[in-house]
């Protein structure tokens, strides 16, 4: 929902040239990291660290399906997490939707 797209932040590597068609297509503010400062991308290197089990660095990504998608992103989104209370990212994102459902109608 476009509540839950209202930014999103990026490294500064080259595989983000393109942000201005994903900023206009989604409809986010974009902003960038400064330079070796990997700490302003929240829990982004943490998630890199665990999707390398299904994604290596040596795997070409055009060789993945949506189905092969959609099989890591429910991994990685079902996954509890000790930081979250054990709880998982799925569940922190649906509450949050539900009380900022709320709060802006």
């Amino acid at each position: 929902p476009q509540i839950a797209r209202r930014s999103i932040t990026f490294d500064r590597g080259t595989e983000f040239s393109e942000w201005a068609y994903l900023q206009a297509g989604i409809g986010s503010q974009s902003w960038f990291c400064d330079p070796q400062s990997p700490w302003q991308k929240g829990t982004v290197e943490n998630t890199n660290r665990r999707a390398r089990r299904w994604l290596p660095r040596d795997l070409d990504p055009l060789t993945l399906s949506d189905r092969d998608l959609a099989f890591i992103c429910n991994c990685l989104n079902n996954t509890p997490r000790k930081c979250l209370g054990y709880k998982t990212p799925a569940e922190i994102f649906r509450q949050k939707l539900v009380a900022n459902k709320y709060r802006y109608i």
